[in-house]
């Protein structure tokens, strides 16, 4: 009678322990995603109206970045407007920005970057920028991003019926990203390129914009933006422009 209750002792311990062995948690949980190298979205928005009076306006946007968790990222964006009323354009502005940062440390950063602009009611046939510096990650959390940048490079203007102008610039910027929600961001920036014999002549360029995810892939943003030359090269031309847009958003 010992014997059996000592070997049913025994085999109650190891069905306790094979059974605790069986309740431990599978390895076999997928490892997190890695983040794309790639990202970036499309955005496209038209309207159009008719009766009293006949407008249109035609918006179009991309940006894209490559970070490969390196000390290099690579950011490039583009926006085209094109707005009519009454079949005369009243706008047609294309800009393009290319720029390489290289990380000195987890809050500062060099860049060099390559601006474009083509304005007809600016009288801009083409600005071209290519200038370089140092920039500073002020806030760099999950919810907000906030960076602030300064640099110097040269710029080539033509304006109709006047020759290229070259002279040097000056740039200072801001770029803010702030998550409100899972679904929702708030962007902010601001840019601007003096002439560097004269700071009275210059380019602002500062933007906003309110994004809403709709799907995981698609958003609808609001934005405006607010273009100011303070000394255009004719003085029939006004100084500041402002476009309020609202287009539709892949991303990838």
């Amino acid at each position: 009678m010992r014997w059996l209750v000592c070997n049913v002792g025994t085999l109650i311990i190891l069905l306790a322990g094979t059974a605790g062995f069986a309740q431990e948690p599978c390895p076999c949980a997928p490892p997190p995603a890695t983040p794309p190298i790639w990202t970036g979205s499309l955005n496209f928005g038209f309207g159009l109206t008719s009766g009293n009076s006949d407008t249109r306006n035609l918006n179009f946007a991309f940006d894209i970045m490559r970070d490969a968790k390196t000390k290099h990222v690579f950011k490039a964006n583009a926006l085209y407007l094109w707005s009519s009323l009454e079949g005369e354009d009243t706008a047609n502005r294309l800009g393009f920005d290319a720029r390489e940062e290289y990380k000195l440390s987890e809050r500062a950063f060099l860049f060099a970057q390559g601006q474009y602009l083509r304005d007809p009611f600016k009288a801009i046939d083409y600005l071209i920028a290519p200038t370089g510096g140092i920039g500073y990650k002020v806030v760099d959390t999950d919810p907000l991003k906030f960076s602030v940048d300064g640099g110097g490079g040269a710029t080539w203007e033509k304006n109709p019926g006047l020759d290229v102008r070259t002279y040097g610039a000056i740039t200072a910027g801001e770029d803010l990203k702030y998550a409100i929600s899972k679904t929702a961001s708030l962007t902010h920036s601001a840019a601007a390129l003096w002439k560097a014999d004269d700071f009275g002549d210059a380019l602002y360029t500062i933007g906003a914009a309110l994004s809403a995810s709709l799907t995981t892939r698609t958003t609808m943003k609001f934005g405006v933006l607010d273009t100011y030359k303070s000394k255009p090269p004719d003085a029939t031309i006004q100084k500041n422009d402002v476009a309020v847009l609202l287009s539709l958003g892949y991303k990838f």
